[in-house]
């Protein structure tokens, strides 16, 4: 049953894939441009300023043998997080919440777990690789701390960050946002891929 359950959730991913567009090239814009860097440290500045927002869309996660997905509602409130998914393959709502000291997951298990982090807490109750911390920095377009590299697309806007081993690429925004945020995010670090099917932001 087990089996079965994880072939539907890869088959729901595939089509999560299929949506997702195009990837973008490796040679899209000029990282070192003065010009775009200059205009996406004052992005980030603004993005970095308003520490509170949500998303709905979808959220699919492999690792190359078992896939995942499912709808997500993700809420931020500077470092505390709700990551809620549903995955209407197995019917199962669970709900991720915490800061970065500690985290929750509701809903998995008859009783909540926990761990220090996120990712911890991911990678060992579902055994999936999510870099939750970077990912709401990525999420909307921005580096996280640390070293990285970025380049741009034809608009300006990062069309690929890498950081921390992982490629991020941004395949699709929404340009009626000020300043615009990604739509479609593919994040991959060796056999493991995160993607992003964003449907709504909030940012108010």
């Amino acid at each position: 049953m087990k089996t079965l359950a994880r072939i539907a959730l890869a088959m729901v991913l595939l089509a999560v894939a299929a949506c997702a567009g195009p990837r973008v090239r490796r040679d899209a814009g000029q990282a070192a441009d003065p010009a775009l860097m200059a205009a996406q440290v004052a992005r980030e500045r603004a993005l970095a300023a308003d520490s509170a927002w949500s998303l709905k869309g979808r959220l699919g996660v492999s690792d190359g043998k078992d896939a995942g997905s499912g709808s997500l509602d993700w809420s931020q409130d500077g470092d505390a997080f709700r990551f809620r998914v549903h995955a209407p393959v197995t019917g199962k709502t669970w709900e991720l919440a915490g800061d970065r000291d500690h985290a929750v997951l509701h809903g998995l298990h008859a009783m909540p777990v926990d761990a220090r982090d996120a990712a911890t807490l991911l990678a060992r109750e579902l055994g999936w690789q999510v870099p939750v911390a970077q990912l709401s920095a990525w999420a909307r377009g921005m580096r996280a701390p640390g070293p990285a590299t970025i380049r741009f697309g034809e608009r300006g806007l990062p069309a690929l960050i890498e950081q921390d081993g992982w490629r991020v690429e941004y395949l699709a925004y929404d340009l009626s946002l000020d300043p615009p945020l990604p739509m479609r995010v593919f994040a991959r670090r060796g056999v493991c891929k995160v993607r992003l099917a964003i449907r709504e932001w909030n940012t108010e």
